[in-house]
C-alpha cells in the first residue's frame, strides 16, 4: 500500500456495530500504522468504535469528509496539520488522541479551544532517559576513544592508567524535570552521584524526593562536570545555553543532549568544541535535523552523535499507540480521560 495516498477500510462488523457506536479515523501514514497499533490495539479500538486509516499526509477535500464523519481521532507524525477550518462549521469531531508527546506542533491552537486533546508522552520517558544514561556513560568511560584503539591495534598493558573515567562522586547537572529528568534521576541513584536539578516549574520538594537538589541554571553549569539536557523547546528556553552559558561549563566537562536541538546555541557550541575545551553527545541537533552529511560536527573528535533516536525503538511505538487507544476506549465508555492537553499546557511544551 502505498503511504502518500489516503485510504478508508472499515474495521467493525454490524454484529457489533450497536445505536451509539462511535466513528474514529487514525491519520498515519501506512508505516506509521504498523508500528503503533499492534493486532491487540486494534483489536480494543474495534471493541468501541468502528475506525478507519487515512494514510494521506495533507489536507484534502476527501479528509475533510472522513473529519465530518468522525467522532474520534488519532494522529501521529505523519498526521496532516490540523487546524479548526478542517472540521467544517458544526465539527463533529470530540476527541483527538495523539501518539506521542508533541502536539503543540500538530495543530493550531485553537483546537484546543473546542476538542478535547490527549497525549502518550510516558512511554518515551524511560527510553530517552536510558539513552542518556548511556551517552553519559559512553563519554565519561571513553568507550569510542578505546574501541577506536582496538581497531587500530594499539595495544595497552596494566602499566597505563587514567583518571577520570567513573561518574561515581560527581556533580551531575539535569536541566528540566519533567518526565524524562524524573526517569534520569531514578536511573542515576544508584551511581553515586550529586545530583543538581533546574527547573522553573520544580519544587525543591519534588527534587528532593528523587535524591536531587534545585539550584539556579548559572550554579549548575558552574558546579557540574556533566550536563544533561531533558527540558522542552519553549520561547524561554530557545539556545539557553548560548555563548555565556557553555564558557560557564567547567574545563573537560561533558554535555548530553536527549532533549531538544534548539536548547543549544550552535555557533556556540561549535565553537567550544573547536576548542576541545567540551565533550558532548548530542542527539538532537538544531536547526539541522538530521544533520546533512558533511556537516562540521560530524568530524570533531569531541562529538558524539546519534541520529535522533532516543525515543526509538518499535516497543516503545507499541506502548504508544496502546496508551492512546487507551484514552479513545475511556472516551467512548464516558470514563474520566488520563492525558488530556489544555491549551493553557502550550506554553510549557516543545
Amino acid at each position: 500500500m502505498n503511504s502518500a495516498r489516503q485510504s478508508l477500510f472499515n474495521h467493525s462488523s454490524a454484529e457489533t456495530r450497536g445505536p451509539a457506536r462511535r466513528r474514529a479515523v487514525v491519520l498515519t501514514s501506512d508505516v506509521l500504522f504498523s508500528h503503533f497499533f499492534t493486532e491487540t490495539s486494534r483489536a480494543r479500538l474495534s471493541d468501541v468504535a468502528e475506525w478507519s486509516q487515512h494514510a494521506g499526509r495533507d489536507d484534502s477535500p476527501q479528509l475533510r469528509v472522513e473529519l465530518a464523519q468522525a467522532d474520534v481521532l488519532m494522529t501521529t507524525w505523519h498526521s496532516p496539520f490540523l487546524r479548526m477550518g478542517m472540521f467544517g462549521t458544526r465539527p463533529r469531531v470530540r476527541l483527538i488522541a495523539h501518539c506521542g508527546g508533541e502536539v503543540k506542533s500538530r495543530m493550531e491552537e485553537e483546537v484546543f479551544d473546542h476538542i478535547t486533546v490527549t497525549n502518550a508522552a510516558e512511554p518515551m520517558a524511560a527510553p530517552v532517559a536510558e539513552m542518556a544514561l548511556a551517552l553519559m556513560l559512553t563519554l565519561v568511560r571513553r568507550l569510542p576513544e578505546y574501541a577506536a584503539e582496538m581497531r587500530a591495534g594499539v595495544v595497552r598493558t596494566n602499566e597505563y592508567v587514567s583518571c577520570g573515567e567513573t561518574v561515581r562522586g560527581r556533580k551531575v547537572g539535569l536541566i528540566g524535570f519533567g518526565r524524562i529528568g524524573r526517569a534520569f534521576a531514578r536511573l542515576v541513584a544508584p551511581l553515586g552521584v550529586e545530583l543538581l536539578v533546574t527547573d522553573p516549574c520544580c519544587t525543591a520538594e519534588t527534587v528532593a524526593a528523587h535524591r536531587g537538589a534545585l539550584f539556579g541554571l548559572d550554579e549548575l553549569l558552574s558546579s557540574c562536570s556533566i550536563v544533561v539536557l531533558a527540558a522542552g523547546l519553549t520561547p524561554e528556553t530557545k539556545n539557553i545555553l548560548d555563548k555565556r552559558r557553555l564558557g560557564l561549563m567547567p574545563d573537560g566537562a561533558y554535555l548530553i543532549n536527549v532533549a531538544r536541538g534548539g536548547l543549544v546555541d550552535m555557533e556556540a557550541l561549535l565553537a567550544e568544541l573547536r576548542k576541545a575545551r567540551l565533550t558532548v553527545a548530542l542527539d538532537v541537533t538544531d536547526p539541522l535535523d538530521p544533520l546533512p552529511p558533511d556537516h562540521e560536527l560530524r568530524r570533531l573528535p569531541n562529538a558524539l552523535l546519534t541520529p535522533h533516536i532516543a525515543a526509538g525503538g518499535i516497543e516503545m511505538r507499541q506502548a504508544i499507540g496502546a496508551v492512546a487507544v487507551e484514552e479513545v476506549v475511556r472516551f467512548c465508555k464516558g470514563d474520566r480521560l488520563e492525558n488530556v492537553v489544555t491549551r493553557d499546557m502550550l506554553a510549557m511544551m516543545t
